[in-house]
């Protein structure tokens, strides 16, 4: 079963359990104010209320950008890339996508329609990004894409992470191939790559500049840099900390949040995590706790780890200040996964859950 949708029928499991209650208002705000904003959610994983399962995913994708002044239709122009230069359409038609973060930077720049092929299986999409990349057809898995498939779908561009140069030179005579790269810790340089690729630089810097504000925004609205925010994820190999250089750490950065000391890492060697460890889980603690899985495997290790005494004992847990969040969206670095946290935070940088 995808990772997805096992986190899918976990959260239906617990959904009959229990009622979580989220006091959004300031963290230092009487339960009976009347500025507050109650949200309730009836899922909770672990005793961590989950946010973000009613997203509206109906206007993800943008509308389709144009291209950049002085690019003629029908001619090309060259990029650089991380395995060497592409000479690419002005105005690609048939685009194949070769990973998730950049199915996210195509859906920003409003050119998912023109999207033939799609690494991902039709059920592993990330569903934030709407029902309509479910419908493209799939050529294979973000590492091992099916060449014939790619060639059946006769694109003029092929864009993503690419495993290897052999990988490269295989794609690069289907099409053009431009390699974006997947480290989280870049995703901003990314997109721009894509952006590029797409004719549309102009465009990929609005998008980055609108997100931008909206994050100064929100962090202001939400007084985020009074909030220590902790990041944790479960994987099957382990628990691990986010630090700044991470993808929701560079989001919590660009809200103002504060990170707590022990997770203050990554800007300086670019380390975007670290191990939590096993039996002391002190460093993950802040005035706010998110947590996410990694497929099924991860949160049956997450889950146990969260029933420990060690972790009841954290002070944010103790407070009733312990969220869990999509690892797809929150995992995923693209301007529109951003955008989705920014959306998760508004509802619970300063909520509390009962």
């Amino acid at each position: 079963m995808p990772a997805h949708r096992v986190r899918i029928v976990a959260l239906a499991a617990t959904t009959a359990a229990t009622t979580a209650a989220l006091a959004i208002a300031g963290c230092s705000a009487p339960a009976d104010d009347p500025a507050s904003e109650i949200v309730r959610t009836t899922t909770r994983i672990a005793g961590a209320a989950v946010i973000g399962i009613e997203r509206d995913t109906t206007t993800a994708c943008a509308l389709p950008s144009p291209t950049d002044p002085g690019l003629t239709a029908g001619s090309t122009h060259g990029v650089i890339h991380t395995a060497g230069v592409s000479e690419v359409p002005n105005d690609p038609q048939r685009i194949v996508v070769l990973d998730a973060a950049s199915l996210d930077a195509v859906c920003a720049l409003g050119l998912w329609e023109r999207v033939v092929g799609v690494g991902i299986a039709p059920d592993e999409r990330p569903e934030y990004l709407g029902t309509g990349v479910s419908e493209i057809p799939a050529i294979g898995s973000p590492g091992s894409p099916d060449l014939a498939a790619i060639e059946q779908a006769r694109p003029d561009l092929i864009v993503g992470a690419a495993a290897d140069t052999g990988l490269y030179e295989s794609l690069s005579s289907v099409a053009p191939t431009v390699v974006v790269g997947s480290d989280q810790v870049f995703w901003r340089q990314q997109f721009e790559r894509v952006g590029e690729s797409l004719g549309r630089s102009e465009a990929a810097r609005r998008v980055l500049e609108e997100y931008s504000v909206a994050a100064s925004e929100l962090g202001r609205e939400l007084t985020s840099s009074q909030t220590q925010a902790s990041l944790v994820r479960f994987t099957g190999d382990g628990p691990t900390i986010d630090g700044t250089a991470s993808f929701p750490g560079q989001v919590l950065a660009d809200l103002g949040a504060e990170r707590p000391a022990p997770q203050r890492f990554g800007v300086e060697d670019g380390r975007a995590y670290r191990p939590l460890d096993t039996e002391d889980p002190s460093t993950a603690d802040g005035d706010v706790i998110f947590v996410r899985f990694d497929g099924q495997n991860g949160l049956d290790r997450g889950t146990d780890y969260m029933q420990r005494d060690e972790w009841l004992d954290l002070g944010a847990v103790t407070d009733n200040r312990l969220f869990s969040v999509s690892d797809e969206v929150w995992s995923t670095p693209g301007p529109v996964a951003a955008h989705a946290v920014l959306t998760d935070l508004r509802h619970s940088l300063n909520g509390y859950s009962n």
